[in-house]
């Protein structure tokens, strides 16, 4: 059970910023991340033949061959983890609504003008859920294409879905990804340093998360 989805009276630090994800949060959050960018890229190699030489670059094609299927049970793990410690605070809130219609704004860093979220935005929840719809669509068809030899004949159409979901899938999470990376590291900056040191300072969450914010704040006050 993740003990970051309620305030707490020890959420604010003694430097006044508050603790936004604990070392267990970031620790399974940068091996999935990890992991996430070891598939892509050896992905992308198998792909096309214009990208082989990432293979190369990894260790070759036979090891990116080797390691692919393996490390992508360590992203299936790592998701399964996330979504035990984080599904329960991705529900789609009104706050949420408020700040989707918004979106114009939060696009051209207008913060000002937004809606106040909760600990996660309507856009990093979406983010979450498609990762994790991406990510059951990769494992079940990254283990028919593992292990073509335990799919009988007769269910050969496993197989030529498989082919075609798994590249689509990867595509779908690559385009997650490269908007991940914006919101972490533009739209709303000091996300990315939140997720290597644990905290951030009152301002960043009462700019980004103000609901968020007020429940910890108020905690303190209630103390």
């Amino acid at each position: 059970m993740n003990n970051r989805a309620d305030a707490r009276t020890d959420d604010i630090l003694p430097n006044g910023h508050i603790v936004r994800y604990e070392f267990r949060e970031r620790l399974m959050h940068w091996i999935n991340a990890v992991s996430y960018v070891y598939l892509m890229l050896t992905g992308l190699a198998f792909w096309s033949p214009w990208l082989l030489w990432i293979a190369v670059i990894l260790g070759g094609t036979q090891i990116s061959r080797l390691l692919h299927p393996w490390i992508g049970l360590v992203f299936a793990i790592t998701l399964t983890w996330m979504y035990s410690a984080w599904a329960s605070q991705m529900h789609t809130t009104e706050a949420d609504k408020a700040w989707w219609n918004s979106m114009n704004h939060y696009v051209r860093n207008e913060d000002e003008e937004m809606p106040p979220a909760g600990r996660y935005n309507m856009g990093q929840k979406l983010l979450f859920w498609g990762f994790v719809f991406c990510g059951v669509l990769l494992l079940l068809s990254g283990l028919v294409l593992w292990l073509p030899e335990y799919i009988p004949w007769n269910a050969r159409a496993l197989r030529y879905g498989a082919v075609l979901i798994h590249p689509a899938a990867a595509l779908l999470t690559i385009g997650l990804f490269m908007i991940h990376i914006y919101m972490s590291v533009f739209a709303e900056r000091g996300a990315l340093n939140s997720m290597i040191r644990g905290d951030v300072s009152q301002n960043f969450a009462r700019r980004h998360h103000r609901l968020w914010w007020e429940r910890v704040v108020g905690a303190v006050s209630r103390r």
